[in-house]
């Protein structure tokens, strides 16, 4: 069975930083897409980062430099380090897998790509 199981999510003041994780498990992690994701009310879920199995990984224009996207395949964790947060990174964030018979060659933003999400954890940044 499949699980993803964010945390790591909390309050912090702007110029703050915080490191989300997203622990996996039941099935191989080392091969799949992974990414971040996140949503506040009444708004669509957008691609924060994302992360393919060599490595490569894509950011939205508004985290670049401020975020960054790892995982480590020995723990079948992804992470998210957000430094220097804004009020406007404040949102629900919520890992995701693409899971296939393929291994994962290019890093995916698109939220439709993905066939697995974990329940998100929450994030506020206050100015």
């Amino acid at each position: 069975q499949v699980q993803l199981v964010e945390s790591g999510g909390g309050s912090v003041q702007a110029g703050g930083s915080l490191r989300l994780s997203c622990a996996a498990s039941g099935y191989t992690f080392s091969r799949t897409c992974m990414g971040w994701f996140r949503q506040t009310p009444g708004r669509e879920r957008e691609g924060v980062a994302a992360l393919d199995s060599y490595g490569g990984t894509t950011y939205a224009d508004s985290v670049k430099g401020r975020f960054t996207i790892s995982r480590d395949n020995a723990k079948n964790t992804l992470y998210l380090q957000m430094n220097t947060l804004k009020p406007e990174d404040t949102a629900m964030y919520y890992c995701a897998a693409k899971i296939e018979i393929w291994r994962c060659a290019e890093p995916l933003m698109t939220k439709n790509e993905y066939n697995y999400w974990g329940q998100g954890t929450q994030v506020t940044v206050s100015s």
